[in-house]
């Protein structure tokens, strides 16, 4: 279907404003460009805040935890990021991470992981998991359920749900559900239909992808599952999954051919292409009202299977 109206209105406001490409940028003009773009939104209420860090395997990790209002324990929602493993912070994923945890009822965890180029591949990774095991490990302090885990995360972050998806059917703990929107499964290739038809002119683009992956991951790492969690032998016994995917993105095939891979595997998944929608969208709930409802579909789906 066509571009929505409200995606049409926002591209060509952002077009007339210019600007150098993210790829044009130093790493750190990037990351606080990312941060005025998405910033944290305190009038989405929630019970509590709390920030503090955590042990992770190259020294602590700084995490937010949201808390809803009402009596625990509740189900815990780890939130993974995007920003293509190289911009992204606790303050961008903030308005996303306050919408799941009302919606969801949910204990949200957002985690700060290391950025490439800093730190390369498995880096990411290797903390979004440690992330995981702390938090079940000490659901006492927080008033969660060790029982009932979930993983959420939008681009970079959905590769890293995935991921950890995936490394935890190996180690545990186990899962209840994984929330994978717009995810980056496959950083083999570029030339899906979706890559080549959305390759500029729709926020991310072509030339951003490959600029994300030249900086986190070389060509020989893209190949290995926890950098690219499509190349996987075997997907079965991964908790159900939503896949959400955009329309103009140039990641929508990749999202959705993980999709079908977790459903030939006998996962339990649903996957829904947002028809007129760009990447990004999981969180633009406050500027784009056209996307109100994926947020909503994301949190129905946690609380159905956490609850």
């Amino acid at each position: 279907m066509p571009l929505h109206p409200e995606y049409e209105t926002l591209l060509k406001q952002m077009a007339e404003v210019g600007g150098p490409n993210l790829s044009d940028m130093p790493v750190d003009q990037g990351r606080e460009m990312y941060r005025m773009m998405q910033p944290e939104n305190p009038a989405l209420v929630v019970g509590s805040v709390h920030d503090q860090k955590i042990p992770g395997p190259a020294g602590d990790i700084p995490i937010r935890i949201y808390t809803p209002n009402g009596d625990g324990p509740f189900p815990i929602v780890l939130m993974f990021h995007g920003g293509g493993w190289v911009i992204g912070d606790l303050v961008t994923a903030d308005a996303q991470s306050r919408e799941v945890c009302r919606g969801a009822e949910a204990i949200v965890i957002s985690v700060d992981y290391r950025l490439a180029p800093e730190h390369k591949f498995p880096a990411a990774a290797d903390d979004c998991f440690a992330a995981l095991k702390w938090a079940h490990e000490n659901v006492e302090d927080f008033g969660g359920d060790s029982n009932r885990l979930a993983v959420a995360g939008d681009s970079a972050g959905g590769n890293l749900s995935a991921v950890v998806a995936q490394m935890a059917k190996e180690a545990g703990p186990i899962l209840r559900f994984q929330l994978l929107i717009y995810p980056v499964t496959d950083g083999s290739r570029f030339d899906t239909e979706s890559y080549i038809a959305n390759a500029e002119g729709y926020m991310l683009t072509l030339d951003s992808m490959r600029w994300f992956w030249d900086l986190y991951a070389d060509a020989e790492q893209r190949m290995d599952p926890r950098a690219s969690p499509l190349l996987a032998n075997d997907l079965s016994g991964l908790p159900p999954a939503l896949v959400m995917t955009a329309e103009y993105d140039p990641l929508r095939d990749e999202g959705e051919a993980y999709g079908a891979r977790l459903a030939e595997a006998g996962v339990a998944v649903e996957t829904i292409r947002f028809d007129g929608f760009i990447h990004g969208f999981f969180a633009q709930t406050q500027t784009v009202s056209a996307t109100r409802p994926a947020m909503q579909k994301a949190c129905d789906a946690l609380k159905s299977a956490l609850n």
